[in-house]
């Protein structure tokens, strides 16, 4: 099945559109939210809120601003942040035991892996050294952009022109 017929599929709310929605998405969309949401069993519940989100809103998608993949991938991540930034979701990482931290190390390296399946982060090794800071602490580490100021110990006006800049760089790259 296309893209373009499982979209009017969705549109008409056609039960079997989200079994294929789900099966044409779902690695992907994991892929990024598990960059951002640790937990596995956490970074499932995300995935089912996604696919909820994106069977809901589907009349908000507009195919003249956007592929439909590059929509959703913004909801999964939206959705991931939104996750990690919710005081529940807070709570229950202060009461994780230490073995959960053990393979920390191993897992760092499979970030990349990760973080590539949606394609970007060959392009975004092109960007100036401090791009690719910005971009790594905002889109796929989950940093607001107060919070990367912080981190980064630079004005926040600053970390705004520099992620518009870097943006600009990577959608040139991409011939976006």
């Amino acid at each position: 099945m296309t893209q373009e017929e499982l979209l009017v599929l969705i549109y008409k709310k056609d039960e079997k559109a989200f079994t294929h929605l789900y099966d044409m998405y779902a690695k992907s969309l994991f892929a990024v939210i598990s960059v951002l949401v640790k937990n596995r069993e956490e970074a499932e519940d995300v995935l089912q809120d996604v696919f909820v989100k994106i069977w809901k809103n589907i009349d908000s998608y507009q195919e003249n601003k956007g592929r439909f993949y590059t929509w959703i991938i913004n909801i999964a991540r939206n959705t991931a942040i939104d996750t990690l930034r919710s005081k529940n979701f807070n709570n229950n990482q202060k009461n994780l035991s230490s073995d959960n931290f053990v393979n920390l190390l191993d897992d760092s390296s499979k970030l990349v892996n990760k973080v590539d399946t949606i394609g970007i982060q060959e392009f975004v090794k092109r960007l100036k050294p401090k791009c690719i800071q910005i971009i790594d602490l905002l889109f796929f580490k989950g940093y607001t952009q107060q919070e990367a100021s912080e981190e980064l110990d630079i004005p926040l006006g600053t970390v705004k022109t520099h992620n518009r800049n870097c943006i600009n760089d990577l959608r040139n790259y991409l011939k976006v």
